[in-house]
């Protein structure tokens, strides 16, 4: 059996995630009480290969029943199950302009003293941080469009492999904020900006005139080669220890240009080499 448990913030798209997994042959369960997950899992076992995958949503609207999390993931380490916990994260905005655009009430307005939605996602995200720290997968939503966020589930759960690692490259700008899911950052900010020739200020590092002056440094040719032999060494290491998903962002001043390069660049050697990779540019459309 493949088990998904699915939690995260309200509004960062667990609904969808549920949606993609159920496309992609997981028979998907919303909303479950976490003392109940050892309990589906055992009909799944007793149904004889007919619930072989299985995907369940379990998060903050199932009150003070959601603490009983930790024991039932201890369960299930206990039984042998194998189980992977994805967790969907989102930026404050986002999640704001979410809950705006939905008119939707946060689940935990009215509890605790949280009032508005600002207090209810601190107090969510403090909540759920320790089993965010247990979580095999970490996705953060925020600038993730419809299809981008089908790509990444369904390249982390379309084949069964317990052993393949998913890398995911990323670029951002400093400016806009740091970035808060990845493992490894790197600050290519040492290097030329293109924001300062006119010809090259609007373009950004998906357009060839851009990648093409950002490399044509030899400290950008050295920076990338080092780079290429850190990821490479390390990618083993992190396979060896269990870890199934590799964030690596790199970041610049606005997120259009050396980071996009980078990300971009270091996107298709990976790819080359059979490597199960993504790559996203949070700040890419940012002013």
């Amino acid at each position: 059996m493949e088990i998904v448990i699915i939690t995260g913030l309200s509004g960062s798209g667990k609904s969808k995630t549920i949606g993609i997994l159920e496309d992609i042959g997981f028979f998907c369960v919303d909303n479950l009480p976490p003392k109940l997950i050892s309990k589906f899992v055992q009909i799944g076992k007793a149904s004889k290969g007919n619930l072989d995958r299985i995907a369940i949503v379990t998060d903050i609207r199932g009150g003070q029943m959601f603490s009983d999390i930790f024991e039932e993931i201890d369960c299930l380490e206990h039984d042998n199950v194998n189980y992977k916990i994805l967790f969907l994260d989102a930026n404050y905005e986002i999640l704001k302009r979410r809950f705006s655009e939905t008119r939707r009430k946060h689940p935990l307005i009215g509890i605790d003293n949280c009032f508005n939605v600002v207090d209810a996602i601190e107090k969510e995200k403090k909540l759920l941080y320790g089993v965010k720290s247990r979580a095999d997968y970490v996705i953060d939503t925020s600038q993730l469009t419809n299809s981008q966020l089908k790509e990444r589930i369904s390249k982390l759960f379309l084949e069964k492999s317990k052993d393949v690692m998913i890398i995911n490259f990323v670029s951002f700008g400093f400016k806009h904020g740091d970035i808060t899911c990845a493992d490894l950052v790197f600050d290519v900010r040492c290097l030329p900006n293109p924001y300062y020739i006119d010809s090259l200020r609007f373009k950004t590092g998906l357009d060839e005139e851009v990648r093409n002056y950002v490399i044509s440094f030899d400290e950008t040719k050295q920076l990338i080669k080092k780079l290429e032999d850190l990821i490479e060494f390390l990618i083993p290491l992190y396979i060896k220890e269990g870890k199934s998903q590799l964030t690596i962002a790199f970041g610049c001043t606005g997120g259009m240009h050396r980071s996009v390069t980078f990300a971009e660049t270091f996107y298709r050697k990976f790819l080359k080499n059979d490597n199960k990779v993504s790559v996203s540019h949070r700040d890419i459309n940012k002013k």
